[in-house]
């Protein structure tokens, strides 16, 4: 899963749960601070491992493959 947050990050992990209060933990976190618009690449990702994001800074949250069973 990826997530924008409001500061301009983006985190990519595994989703792991959520709660009621919109809050989401991503398990295998990479956190990615330099977005180059024009070229769409992502640079200098640093690994955070399990990262906990509140829900209030989340801006968009996308799935790379739709849900099985």
């Amino acid at each position: 899963m990826k997530v924008h947050i409001t500061d301009g990050r983006i985190l990519i992990g595994i989703f792991l749960c959520t709660d009621n209060d919109s809050n989401i933990v991503l398990g295998s976190c990479r956190e990615y601070t330099n977005v180059d618009a024009a070229k769409s690449d992502l640079v200098e990702p640093r690994l955070i491992g399990l990262s906990m994001i509140p829900g209030n800074h989340i801006v968009s949250m996308f799935t790379d493959e739709p849900f099985t069973n």
